[in-house]
C-alpha cells in the first residue's frame, strides 16, 4: 500500500489546476529572468586568449566559427583527471542532440577544458561524442572566468565562486570523510585526489561577437547549471523527484551495469 496521498480523479484535478497556476507563474517568471539575462551589460574582451581545437590553434574570436553567439560549457577537465568530471560528462551527454540546432539559429555551443587537446579527443571518441571540444591549456581563459583556481588559492581559502567567496572546502588534510564525499567519490571517478579535481570547476559563460569585437554577456556556475542537465527536468516530473537522499548516484554514461 503506498504511503503517499492518494485521492479520487476529482481531488487529483483540482490539485493539479492549483499546480498549473504555479507553473504557469514560474515559466512567466524563467521569461522575465531570460530577458534580465539578455540587458546585461555586455564587456569587452581585450586579451588574446588561444585554444587547442580540432582545427589547430585559435582564437576565442575564432570559436565562434562564423555564427554572432557562442555558449561555452566549461567542463570539469584537468591535465592532471584520467576521464572528465562524471557530472559534467552526465550534462554534455545532452549536448550532442542540440549543437546542431544551436549552429542553425547562430549559436555555437562547445566545450573547454584544461586538459591537453589529445585527452580530450580520446574521451570524447570513448563517450560517443560529436560536438566541438577545446582545449585552453596554457591559457588564463579558465581562472579569469573563474572556473579554475591555483592550489595557493585553494590552501589559502582564496576561492571566489559563483560569485562569493568559498567556505573551507572539505578536501584539506583530515577533513576527506573517509572518501566518503561526493567530491572524493568524483575524484577517484575522474583518476584524481579531491584537492585536485576541486581546483576545476563547471560553469557556463556566453559571448558575443559584434563588429569584430568579443564581449562576454553572461556566466552562470553551480546550481546555475540545473537548467542544462538534462536527466533533470524529466526527474523533476517523476513520481519520486530526484530522490537522491542516498547521495549521488550517477555514473558516466557506459559505466552503468
Amino acid at each position: 500500500m503506498t504511503k503517499h496521498l492518494t485521492g479520487t480523479r476529482e481531488d487529483w484535478m483540482k490539485a493539479r489546476l492549483d499546480l498549473l497556476k504555479a507553473e504557469k507563474e514560474l515559466t512567466q517568471r524563467n521569461d522575465d529572468l531570460a530577458r534580465q539575462r539578455q540587458a546585461l551589460p555586455w564587456v569587452q574582451i581585450d586579451k588574446d586568449y588561444r585554444f587547442d581545437t580540432d582545427r589547430g590553434s585559435a582564437s576565442l574570436k575564432e570559436l565562434f566559427n562564423g555564427r554572432s553567439q557562442l555558449l561555452v560549457y566549461h567542463f570539469m577537465f584537468g591535465p592532471d583527471y584520467k576521464a572528465g568530471c562524471p557530472s559534467c560528462s552526465s550534462i554534455a551527454d545532452g549536448f550532442n542532440g542540440i549543437f546542431i540546432h544551436l549552429e542553425h539559429h547562430d549559436v555555437t555551443l562547445m566545450a573547454i577544458s584544461r586538459a591537453p587537446l589529445v585527452k580530450l579527443q580520446a574521451f570524447k571518441q570513448r563517450m560517443g561524442w560529436t560536438f566541438p571540444w577545446a582545449s585552453s591549456a596554457g591559457s588564463d581563459f579558465n581562472a579569469d572566468f573563474n572556473v579554475w583556481f591555483s592550489e595557493e588559492q585553494q590552501r589559502a581559502g582564496d576561492i571566489y565562486y559563483n560569485y562569493q567567496e568559498e567556505p573551507e572546502p572539505a578536501w584539506r588534510a583530515g577533513k576527506e570523510g573517509g572518501g566518503q564525499s561526493a567530491e572524493d567519490k568524483f575524484a577517484a571517478m575522474s583518476g584524481t585526489d579531491s584537492a585536485t579535481y576541486q581546483r576545476d570547476r563547471p560553469g557556463l559563460s556566453a559571448f558575443a561577437l559584434q563588429d569584430g569585437v568579443v564581449y562576454h554577456t553572461y556566466s552562470a556556475y553551480a546550481r546555475g547549471l540545473d537548467a542544462l542537465w538534462g536527466m533533470y527536468p524529466w526527474l523533476d516530473r517523476a513520481p519520486k523527484g530526484r530522490n537522491e537522499a542516498g547521495g549521488v548516484w550517477w555514473k558516466r554514461h557506459d559505466e552503468y551495469d
